[in-house]
């Protein structure tokens, strides 16, 4: 059996403040480093020893996957720590630094929820979920992170709300029309184990 963890980065500054980010690199909230500690310890009590760390190249989600394993007491691990801009969070254009709630005043609320949850419908010069999957996620997967989840390795992937989720159908427990219902809550980690190339479980790490 081994394991495959996402695990999206603790609350941001701009996710405090309800601002759409993208690929603005902001910083972890205190709440957020909290969030990313806790994660660590979580891992530590389920007994989880990773062998590769990947994570986006945006400080948010570095700094957990860096928090995390520092309280996991495997911080030794973040020196080889795999950085790479395919698995950066979605990129939301013109959208970026505006507050969702002041874009649902400018725009309506029913525009802004297609921007955000439609698979295929972009924000003004910015990415639809799709995008992230087939043009970033699933080809970084396949060719770097797959082989080692095949060759039975135990992998964190550490990055953001919709890369998580474009992994999810590419993972294949979500499609295209069941992923808006899919959540990624910051700072807690969703494990898969994994035998044989096959999922056998899916569930979050909930608990210290």
């Amino acid at each position: 059996m081994s394991y495959l963890v996402l695990l999206r980065h603790g609350e941001s500054e701009w996710n405090k403040q309800n601002r759409f980010t993208g690929f603005k690199d902001v910083d972890l909230s205190e709440n957020g480093i909290h969030e990313a500690m806790l994660a660590g310890q979580k891992v530590a009590k389920a007994g989880i020893k990773f062998d590769q760390i990947f994570t986006s190249t945006q400080k948010r989600a570095y700094d957990t996957a860096i928090l995390a394993m520092d309280a996991a007491g495997q911080e030794a691990l973040t020196k080889s720590m795999i950085r790479h801009d395919d698995l950066r969070e979605r990129d939301y254009g013109e959208l970026t630094g505006q507050n969702k709630d002041e874009a649902r005043a400018e725009f309506g609320e029913e525009q802004v929820h297609i921007w955000r949850r439609s698979y295929d419908t972009r924000p003004p010069g910015g990415e639809c979920l799709k995008d992230v999957v087939e043009n970033r996620v699933r080809p970084y997967y396949t060719t770097t992170i797959k082989p080692m989840v095949d060759d039975g390795k135990n992998i964190l992937v550490a990055a953001h709300g919709n890369s998580l989720r474009a992994m999810l159908i590419i993972l294949g427990v979500e499609t295209p029309e069941t992923i808006n219902a899919a959540e990624m809550p910051t700072g807690v980690p969703l494990v898969f184990e994994i035998e044989n190339g096959t999922i056998k479980k899916r569930y979050f790490l909930d608990q210290p």
